[in-house]
């Protein structure tokens, strides 16, 4: 009985222990088909890494590939580049094409249509000239030195130039006069005169101080680059001290005899702005520009005299005598300047009472 009885108590321990070996075979043999499976299957889990891992591979061979190229053109900074580098090559892309605007050059200007009767007002502005002579036409730059050689000649005209800036011309004409006069119209003797002697010669002509201090700085210039002569050149001539555009242009013409632009005082300036002959400019140097646009050349040179003269008689800066102008039916300025009526003020006295 007692044997009966261990057997029944030792039995469902044996069953429990039959049962999990049983369930762990079970899961063994699911876990090699799973094994087996996933390698048969194309869709597994490990190729889809294979995948990811191929695709991430490629990356740094692309990053290579910029690198080379940045560093190419990093080597083409260093040195000049080709001209082949700025041939013109077709886009390798099939773009739209669009109807541009044309690129208009900088340097080609456009066409600009001149003032309408702007010949009728030069050769009437000629008829009043001819009547009434101007203190330019005697006293003027261009007739600084006639009786000189023509290097002489030509350092007395551009002293003269140097001068005539914010002077009258008598004023300069009478400071020519005493130069020539006491011998110091020529680069050597005024490299050697004291800069005091020359003021007192040039005096009063306007900024007469800084005046004398040009004049000694281009004698020397003239002496040691020029031979005693003077640059023929415009740039030459603009790289002088105190010398600027419009007498840089009326040396060219008058002493080398090379037209190279519109000498433009303040009466031409003025007169040119009054006429609407250019679009209101501001300053001498924009008017030379404007005015050379549609200017004609022949007409570049005699233009400084005549309306040089014609500012001096007429055509003044305060109170033009727009009354005595033939050309004021064509001038959009006329009468526009005219002074002023005086108002006379009677006093009344109180009458004492």
């Amino acid at each position: 009985m007692l044997i009966q009885l261990r057997n029944y108590t030792l039995l469902p321990l044996a069953l429990s222990q039959t049962k999990f070996t049983n369930r762990m075979h079970t899961r063994a043999t699911s876990i090699k088909a799973e094994m087996t499976s996933s390698e048969q299957n194309p869709n597994s889990e490990s190729d889809i890494r294979v995948f990811v891992r191929r695709k991430r591979s490629r990356k740094p061979q692309i990053i290579t590939e910029d690198i080379v190229k940045v560093e190419s053109q990093d080597q083409k900074l260093g040195s000049l580049p080709d001209i082949e580098e700025f041939a013109y090559k077709k886009p390798e892309i099939n773009l739209p094409q669009r109807k541009s605007k044309p690129i208009l050059n900088n340097n080609s200007k456009t066409e600009v249509k001149s003032p309408s009767n702007w010949v009728k007002v030069l050769e009437g502005i000629r008829e009043m000239r001819s009547l009434e002579d101007a203190p330019v036409d005697s006293m003027g730059c261009e007739k600084a030195g006639n009786s000189l050689p023509p290097k002489e000649r030509r350092f007395a005209v551009l002293v003269s130039s140097l001068l005539s800036s914010q002077t009258k011309d008598n004023v300069t004409h009478g400071a020519i006069q005493r130069l020539l006069d006491n011998n110091l119209l020529k680069p050597e003797m005024i490299d050697n005169a004291d800069e005091s002697t020359i003021k007192d010669l040039i005096y009063p002509v306007g900024f007469y101080t800084r005046k004398a201090t040009n004049m000694k700085k281009i004698a020397k210039i003239s002496l040691l680059n020029y031979d005693g002569d003077i640059p023929s050149t415009l740039e030459g001539l603009l790289s002088l001290p105190g010398i600027g555009p419009k007498m840089a242009h009326l040396v060219m013409n008058v002493a080398w005899n090379n037209v190279q632009g519109i000498c433009v005082d303040t009466h031409v300036h003025r007169i040119c702005n009054r006429l609407g002959w250019v679009p209101q400019t501001k300053t001498p140097e924009d008017t030379r520009e404007a005015l050379q646009i549609w200017l004609p050349k022949e007409e570049w040179v005699p233009i400084n005299p005549l309306l040089v003269g014609f500012g001096q008689t007429i055509c003044t800066p305060l109170r033009p005598s727009c009354s005595l102008c033939s050309v004021n039916g064509l001038c959009p300025s006329a009468f526009r300047e005219a002074t002023p009526k005086k108002v006379s003020r009677v006093k009344t006295k109180r009458s004492e009472s």
